[in-house]
């Protein structure tokens, strides 16, 4: 097997990316700018690179502005191995990614650190190759990164990047509408129809749009599996031993240990306005040549990590199962038991955050999860057969190259949740109830990871807030829940974002699902500009004939 050194070299606003890494890279214009279009998108995720490239196919001026580097959330920041659920409903431009990802690794170029045969179609569960579809469903960050930046190129879409929208008072509004919006530099943007595409929802927060933040309480929606969840343990992650929570063990003068709330759970059921945990997915490499090992952070402290040695101490071994194989002997490293990568409890405030707590708050769940691997790494404390298998794991040397190989991406699994006419609950994710004017369909199970780190009233450590609640059959998700109230804003779309409960969100908040949406918005946003009519008002059956047209799967299989 001939080496082949990833290098790609692609336009971005006037810059280039080579080898991961942004040369001589400048906005497009001066700072204070005013720039136009039909349509645009705030965001970088994957929702809005499949929302500008419909656009622009649909023959709209479409602008991408976003306060990322890289394009592609999490979908090219770590989240390789993906929650795909019934591939059948995934179609339109989300499927022509997964088909693109099958083209590069049809080159076998793209194999540089393992042979493509003995890479195979390994995954759990998830087929990485579907050689028949000519699709790939597992892939490596810079992979993703670059057919996201071909789709961009291809179309000639304009991308401003590093523009952070202007939260307090930069949003011009008039009779109901967007008219423009100012970022932190002074550009204006203006546009007939805007896409909120980002994780946080930020844009549709600014424009006055009704959000919730947390869980629903189980009364709102009369879901089963609302609100606080004490005692519920659908997966692993959850202390099956009883782990003492005190830094001297049986003594509670002496303290909780780091990471443990001092704060009872609350009622089951109750509500509260807690998220569920963040972190990084990370790509690991077991190839000595592209392996870069674990690096101490600044201020390390091991006694931050003393509740994982209790963990092992309590007999647990299970430090490797998601270490999920993606191509070229790498990882797409999730959390996984009850003590992992997932900084629990440490992200509440980030959904309204400023700026710059928001950055304290990345930059805190990245100096705890590179602690964590150097202690696990280095600590004497860790069990030796444990060590030595982490031994051959490190970052890998070829991903990240211009963040130290570390993702970009905080994995933000819920932050805002819009509020509309109509929200998305689990009654209609399980089928109980139909679902009107469906755009993009769903099929992942219900999920959540865990909200709270707590005392049980036997005094021992435990986790709260993960469940996991099969979905039989794909369902459909709403038109009405990606646009606001009419009353408040008839010319935005929020296709991540979107309305719905905490406890759908769980299965609607998976890449390809946002991808999905994001050219739905993106077709009903053109339509809204050639009927001059509300995004509201869109006529939905025509939207759903065009929909079809694009091969978008809003039916369902046969069967289901």
């Amino acid at each position: 097997m001939k080496r082949k050194k990833f290098i790609r070299s692609l336009a971005i606003g006037g810059g280039a990316v080579v080898s991961g890494s942004i040369t001589g890279w400048k906005p497009l214009a001066a700072a204070g700018d005013a720039r136009a279009a039909d349509i645009i998108i705030y965001g970088g995720t994957s929702a809005a690179i499949t929302a500008a490239v419909k656009a622009k196919q649909l023959g709209k001026s479409v602008m991408i502005v976003c306060s990322e580097r890289h394009l592609g959330g999490m979908t090219s920041g770590g989240l390789g191995f993906t929650d795909t659920g019934n591939k059948s409903v995934i179609g339109g431009l989300a499927r022509e990614f997964y088909h693109r990802i099958w083209l590069h690794y049809e080159d076998p170029g793209s194999w540089e650190w393992q042979e493509k045969a003995a890479y195979g179609n390994k995954g759990q569960g998830t087929p990485a190759i579907d050689g028949t579809n000519r699709t790939m469903w597992i892939f490596e960050p810079h992979a993703a990164e670059q057919v996201f930046e071909g789709l961009i190129k291809e179309q000639g879409i304009a991308v401003f990047r590093e523009e952070w929208l202007d939260r307090s008072g930069g949003i011009q509004m008039k009779n109901g509408k967007i008219v423009s919006f100012k970022t932190l530099k002074g550009n204006i943007y203006s546009g007939k129809v805007f896409i909120d595409a980002t994780y946080e929802g930020d844009l549709m927060a600014a424009a006055g749009v009704s959000f919730t933040i947390g869980r629903e309480s189980s009364a709102i929606y009369g879901e089963k599996w609302a609100g606080v969840l004490t005692g519920v343990f659908h997966h692993g992650h959850y202390f099956k031993s009883r782990v003492d929570p005190y830094k001297t063990p049986g003594k509670p003068l002496s303290g909780l240990l780091p990471g443990i709330s001092e704060e009872a759970p609350g009622a089951y059921g109750s509500g509260d306005q807690k998220v569920q945990a963040y972190c990084y997915r990370m790509c690991f490499s077991s190839h000595p040549e592209n392996r870069v090992a674990f690096p101490q952070p600044a201020g390390y402290d091991p006694a931050r990590y003393e509740l994982l040695v209790r963990v092992f101490n309590s007999g647990w071994r299970e430090l490797f199962q998601k270490f999920d194989p993606i191509p070229n002997l790498k990882t797409d490293t999730n959390n996984h038991g009850p003590f992992s990568t997932d900084y629990i409890g440490m992200n509440y405030l980030y959904p309204n955050a400023s700026y710059t707590l928001r950055k304290q708050i990345t930059d805190g769940h990245r100096d705890y999860q590179q602690g964590l691997f150097y202690f696990i790494a280095t600590d004497p404390r860790i069990p030796r057969d444990v060590q030595q298998e982490f031994h051959k794991w490190g970052l890998a040397k070829d991903e990240f190259t211009d963040n130290k190989n570390w993702p970009f991406q905080l994995y933000i699994r819920e932050a805002r949740r819009m509020v509309s006419d109509f929200v998305m609950t689990e009654h209609e994710i399980l089928g109980r109830r139909a679902v009107p004017d469906p755009v993009g369909m769903g099929s992942y199970t219900l999920d959540s990871h865990n909200v709270q780190r707590y005392v049980s009233p036997e005094g021992f450590v435990q986790n709260e807030g993960d469940f996991g609640v099969h979905v039989s059959r794909p369902y459909q998700i709403s038109y009405k829940a990606i646009v606001p109230k009419a009353a408040e804003c008839e010319n935005l779309l929020v296709p991540v974002c979107l309305s719905s409960s905490h406890v759908a969100y769980g299965s609607i908040r998976m890449e390809p699902v946002f991808m999905i949406l994001g050219e739905s918005a993106a077709t009903a946003a053109v339509m809204a500009i050639d009927d001059q009519t509300s995004v509201q008002k869109v006529d939905y059956a025509a939207l759903k004939n065009r929909l079809r047209q694009q091969q978008q799967k809003i039916d369902g299989p046969a069967g289901s």
